[in-house]
C-alpha cells in the first residue's frame, strides 16, 4: 500500500493541487461567485448615488429659492401648501402700495 501512495505520490499532489485551486476559483474572498456578488453591490451603489446626487441638486435648487433673492412665486407655493391657504386653481394676485 505505501509503495502505491509513493509511486503515485506526484499523481495524489496534483490531484489535491487542482481541486485546491478550483475551489478557490468558484469560492473564496476572491472567487468567481464574491465577483459577481461585489459586481452587483457596485451596480446598487452607484444608482444609489444617483438617486443622492439628484436629490441634492434638487435641495440645493430649493435652496437657492430661500436665498437672499427670494422668489415670490415659491414663498406663495409654500404658503399654500404648508398653511393650507387658498385653493387649487385660485390666482394670487399681489397688490403694492408703493405710488
Amino acid at each position: 500500500m505505501l509503495a502505491k501512495l509513493r509511486k503515485n505520490y506526484p499523481l495524489i499532489i496534483s490531484i489535491f493541487l487542482i481541486i485546491y485551486f478550483l475551489v478557490n476559483l468558484f469560492g473564496g474572498e476572491r472567487g468567481l461567485f464574491s465577483y459577481i456578488q461585489k459586481k452587483e453591490t457596485i451596480h446598487k451603489l452607484k444608482i444609489k448615488e444617483n438617486e443622492l446626487t439628484k436629490k441634492i441638486i434638487d435641495l440645493e435648487h430649493i435652496n437657492s429659492l430661500l436665498s437672499d433673492n427670494l422668489d415670490p412665486d415659491y414663498i406663495d407655493i409654500l404658503i399654500r401648501e404648508k398653511f393650507m391657504f387658498g385653493k387649487k386653481g385660485e390666482s394670487t394676485y399681489i397688490v403694492n402700495n408703493d405710488s
